[in-house]
């Protein structure tokens, strides 16, 4: 199983948390809540609104998602999905647990781990200024609503 971190449409109440929980995909198990230790801007881009953390270390926000324990059929799902290495590139960061509901020892409140994030290096220079963000959500009060894949 990996760890992976989620911050934009994958978390749960978002339009595409229905992937993480279809286990025709893969497994996907729930762990719990945390944000990046290092700060990264997080913006919402292009005609389809689509949550982006540009991989800036430094600058923007600590990032607050969703952890989750994944099968390698879900990681490879996952690849697929987030148009990896193209639109985005998958590597190792360091999340700070704010809340944990896994089981064993290695995710207390305040620790940290190494999960899988989906950030991007690949973006227009204007995105870096667009706002920044500390949490998504589709329906905020940013007004820009995510465009669903098949509404395309």
């Amino acid at each position: 199983m990996a760890r992976v971190f989620v911050y934009g449409t994958l978390k749960k109440g978002q339009p595409n948390y229905k992937h993480m929980i279809n286990t025709a995909k893969g497994l996907a198990k729930f762990q719990g809540r945390g944000r990046t230790v290092e700060k990264y801007p997080l913006v919402i881009a292009g005609k389809y609104n689509i949550p982006y953390m540009l991989n800036i270390p430094g600058t923007g926000h600590h990032i607050a998602g969703e952890i989750y324990s994944v099968d390698e059929q879900m990681l490879q799902f996952l690849d697929e999905f987030e148009g990896c290495p193209d639109m985005y590139q998958r590597t190792l960061m360091r999340i700070q647990v704010v809340e944990w509901e896994g089981k064993g020892g290695t995710g207390e409140a305040d620790s940290v781990l190494e999960c899988f994030v989906y950030s991007t290096a690949t973006y227009p220079p204007e995105w870096v200024g667009l706002p920044y963000y500390d949490s998504y959500d589709s329906s905020g009060k940013h007004g820009l609503s995510y465009v669903l894949r098949e509404s395309r």
